[in-house]
């Protein structure tokens, strides 16, 4: 690992997430201060013009002009490292461009989420999938690895402990999920208010495929998917932050309630390891009868950089076969911006990061 900060820099800077990967590279101790991209409506502002986060934007980054980057500017300009909050549909070809120039890209889109060359990374649940880097495409490109879906993350954080211990027939997951989730401006005001929105694209079809491939098994250059089916109901709901999932697990073994949260509760696979934004501990368990609740638990997770880097685990229910909870994460930093800030840090300290050259670092 070199002690100089990587050059890096943000597309799609001027966005909700964006911004979140903003505050979290603004004095990242890897990372050297972004570059800002966007589109034509926000290229030539400063970062702080377009701010839209409730705390205000970093001083260090705040004057910061937002540039139309593209990724021959981005490779002349020396950057190693990309971390895209573009839309789906637009990062794609973006983001392969990058690779191709041999940029190592940290994504949130979908775009590339379920490409079989690409790992589709949440740490501390399939890490070893950074293993997928390099089986397929050139060495002298970059590296891509795609965080999932904002509901996604949440689910696979609060299994992984407990898969092996249930050995499940079948995941039920109904979640609330905020509107920030829908990006900015968002879900209309008279959509919303006074009401929930018990359909949102796609988000169900995501869930059950994504969670199948992070659960699943890798085999050299291939991942062989959970067979278990993730039957989800996805609602929007008028929260601003933090994605609440209510979760039935059907289970073929019969473990004590005490052995379940003993899983979660000692889960810290990333334990001991120079990752800045890891959180310790990954889940918080909650036994309050009226916990999590978006409000007061979306910023969970400790050290301070880790702040709503943590699944927040409660309302537990163990009534074999089924166990019954609910878990909460943020929408925008776990699910988001800080998850990929996660992979790269995680990629980084593995060695996976390509140079030019086509070595690792």
């Amino acid at each position: 690992m070199t002690d100089a900060p990587i050059p890096t820099a943000i597309l799609g800077a001027s966005g909700y997430i964006g911004q979140h990967f903003a505050r979290l590279l603004s004095d990242h101790p890897r990372f050297d201060l972004p570059l800002l991209g966007a589109g034509e409506r926000s290229e030539g502002k400063r970062l702080g013009d377009v701010w839209l986060l409730a705390e205000p934007p970093p001083s260090s980054l705040a004057e910061r002009p937002i540039e139309g980057w593209t990724p021959a500017r981005l490779e002349r300009a020396g950057v190693r490292v990309v971390f895209s909050a573009l839309p789906s549909g637009t990062a794609g070809p973006i983001e392969q461009e990058l690779v191709r120039r041999g940029v190592n890209v940290f994504s949130n889109a979908a775009d590339h989420r379920l490409d079989p060359g690409f790992p589709l990374l949440v740490p501390e649940v399939n890490g070893d999938h950074l293993g997928l880097l390099g089986r397929s495409g050139r060495s002298d490109h970059g590296v891509l690895v795609t965080n999932p879906n904002c509901s996604t993350t949440g689910l696979v954080l609060a299994l992984a402990p407990i898969v092996e211990l249930l050995r499940p027939t079948a995941v039920h997951v109904a979640t609330y999920q905020a509107l920030s989730g829908a990006g900015y401006p968002g879900v209309p005001s008279l959509t919303i208010t006074d009401n929930v929105v018990p359909f949102i694209r796609e988000e169900e079809e995501k869930m059950a495929r994504e969670t199948a491939r992070i659960l699943g098994t890798r085999r050299g250059a291939r991942v062989v998917p959970l067979a278990t089916p993730i039957l989800a109901h996805c609602a929007r709901v008028g929260t601003r932050e933090g994605h609440l999932e209510a979760v039935t697990v059907e289970a073929r073994r019969r473990p004590d309630r005490a052995e379940i949260e003993a899983a979660w509760t000692a889960f810290d696979p990333l334990g001991g390891l120079d990752l800045p934004t890891a959180p310790h501990p990954p889940i918080e368990l909650r036994r309050e009868s009226d916990r999590p609740q978006p409000l007061r638990d979306r910023w969970a997770g400790t050290p301070p950089r880790a702040r709503g880097m943590a699944a927040v685990v409660g309302r537990v229910r163990w009534t074999p076969p089924y166990l019954r909870f609910f878990v909460l994460s943020h929408n925008a930093v776990r699910g988001g911006a800080g998850g990929s800030v996660l992979n790269a840090e995680l990629a980084l300290l593995r060695g996976a990061l390509r140079t030019k050259g086509g070595s690792s670092q």
